[in-house]
């Protein structure tokens, strides 16, 4: 699915967020830049949007992102490229349930909009919890449902009417962004994300929520 709506997919995130991602992201790479992180991991990294602004916003950052999206992959290696950070920023095709980096590799892990695709959210905490270093932040952003009355129904319509039909259009794939509503109402949120988080063996978790509770950033720290 994620090969197909590659050409679309930044897009598609500008369009359907009313391009509101982007502060949402930023909020999340000051939140490294705080921690003094450098060795950076971006899981589901996608077409490299945040292994980007990560680069740009951390001069002394060095970067991998990982996706098991080839096309996606090949998008952001263009990107990188145009960017001129191709010295700093590479990106693997690989299973972010399997990841093939040593333990104890980075300073810290990210993954934007991603954690909700884990076939196994628990094994992909384990895996990160695993590569990161001591003292090491994880830092997810994810798209979260709004847990005011009001806020709600305004939602669902967007959600589940208007951005399927756009992405129809847009991506020419049927299924791509029906699966969006779906794959956000079905993953952990709020305390019970961070209660994964917190099983994988980090500590100090936290999580703050963005425009009326659509997306939410979380962190975590490993063990010194």
């Amino acid at each position: 699915m994620f090969d197909n709506i590659a050409p679309a997919y930044d897009f598609m995130n500008r369009a359907m967020t009313l391009g509101i991602d982007r502060r949402w992201r930023r909020i999340m790479v000051d939140t490294l830049a705080r921690h003094g992180a450098v060795d950076i991991l971006d899981v589901a990294t996608g077409t490299g949007d945040v292994a980007i602004q990560i680069a740009r916003t951390i001069p002394a950052s060095i970067l991998t992102g990982i996706d098991l999206s080839e096309n996606m992959i090949e998008m952001g290696r263009k990107k990188i490229a145009d960017a001129g950070l191709s010295e700093r920023i590479t990106l693997v095709q690989g299973d972010c349930l399997e990841l093939q980096m040593p333990d104890n590799s980075f300073d810290a892990v990210t993954v934007a909009y991603g954690v909700r695709n884990f076939s196994d959210l628990r094994k992909g905490y384990r895996q990160m919890a695993r590569v990161l270093r001591p003292g090491g932040l994880l830092a997810v952003l994810e798209l979260s449902t709004p847990r005011s009355p009001l806020v709600r129904p305004f939602y669902n319509i967007y959600t589940r009417c208007i951005i399927p039909a756009v992405g129809r259009l847009v991506s020419k794939d049927s299924s791509a962004y029906t699966y969006l509503p779906k794959s956000i109402e079905a993953v952990p949120q709020g305390d019970n994300m961070l209660a994964l988080m917190r099983e994988a063996g980090l500590t100090d978790a936290h999580c703050r929520r963005f425009t009326f509770g659509v997306c939410t950033l979380y962190t975590a720290v490993k063990p010194k």
